[in-house]
């Protein structure tokens, strides 16, 4: 039985739709990530689930009972914010043990798993600090650690990293993988950036204004995208989508997608298509090339650039199995 179903939920402020009939389920131990642009329901769902707002249609159920109905304080559940949430006049010890002590916990066993959970996140010798005298990513451990403690059904995570500098970004992904596998707990994770949606989750669920567009493994939404909006949000640089002809195919389909990784450049003359270099952009391991052809634009990927230049005419060649193709309303055409 699935750990948390979210059933044909809608949600609405006003006459603005914000999820129209959204069902997913996350699976025990799972970690599904909900990725998609600002304002396409993903936070609205977590707080759905979290009780923290009310919807029209639909249930929620924690394993296997609806939890619609109840308070959030009855939903055994924890939510990490995206602003932390700390309580500004406790300690980093009070912080975590607050939600145990609000639960009459014996005060040796709030202790124990105290010092437990700060162990696990490395954050001992923060125990008797406040949250003022914190750097961003020793707040963003402690509220971690406060929902750690309760050992909850489902943890929900509101872009938790957005706060923080890139660099401390990608520690902390690490950490939350590493931690995840660790407790092997069901985590429902929200974001919009694609680069943590891909290597945080076991599934994810590309999302658009209210609705799901595609779930599944990260090789399964990058490599089989089902729609253009899919194929151009999850990847960076996007997938390039061009019309058959651009690619001298003689196609059905109302659009062609390849990825910039999936283009090879060639000698012009002996190239089944030729385009113009418009910009150059080396970032080191990789090099990406903007190149035109007719009205059409693409961007290339390749490592190396030694002998290109702005203007120069270049020969690409592709491999068909890495071709993808769209029909007039963006759908993916699978049996081309």
């Amino acid at each position: 039985m699935p750990q948390l179903q979210f059933h044909q939920v809608s949600k609405s402020y006003g006459d603005v739709v914000a999820l129209d009939n959204v069902s997913f389920e996350a699976k025990d131990g799972e970690l599904l990530v909900l990725v998609g642009p600002s304002g396409c329901g993903k936070s609205t769902t977590l707080r759905l689930i979290a009780g923290l707002e009310e919807f029209e249609a639909g249930s929620i159920c924690i394993d296997g009972k609806e939890i619609n109905h109840l308070p959030p304080k009855d939903r055994d559940i924890a939510m990490v914010f995206q602003n932390y949430a700390l309580y500004p006049h406790m300690s980093v010890r009070q912080n975590l043990g607050f939600g145990l002590k609000m639960k009459k916990t014996p005060p040796s066993e709030i202790k124990q798993r105290v010092e437990q959970t700060a162990e696990a996140l490395g954050i001992q010798d923060l125990l008797d600090r406040k949250p003022g005298q914190l750097s961003g990513g020793q707040k963003q451990r402690v509220a971690v650690g406060r929902a750690m403690i309760r050992k909850p059904a489902v943890f929900l995570f509101d872009e938790p990293l957005s706060n923080l500098d890139a660099k401390l970004r990608v520690t902390l992904r690490d950490e939350l993988a590493s931690l995840h596998q660790r407790l092997n707990a069901t985590i429902l994770y929200v974001t919009h950036d694609q680069v943590e949606a891909m290597t945080l989750g076991d599934r994810i669920a590309v999302m658009k204004d209210g609705e799901i567009q595609q779930i599944g493994t990260p090789q399964e939404i990058y490599h089989k995208p089902s729609n253009v909006f899919v194929s151009g949000f999850i990847g960076n640089p996007a997938m390039n989508l061009l019309k058959p002809d651009v690619l001298n195919i003689n196609s059905e389909a109302d659009q062609i997608g390849i990825r910039p990784e999936h283009l090879t450049v060639t000698n012009a003359t002996s190239s089944p298509i030729t385009a113009t270099i418009q910009s150059i952009q080396n970032t080191g391991s990789d090099c990406f090339l903007t190149a035109s052809r007719g009205d059409q634009r693409l961007i290339v990927r390749t490592s190396s650039t030694a002998n290109a230049s702005i203007d120069d005419e270049i020969g690409l060649q592709w491999d068909a199995h890495n071709l993808h193709f769209f029909d007039t309303t963006g759908q993916r055409i699978c049996n081309v």
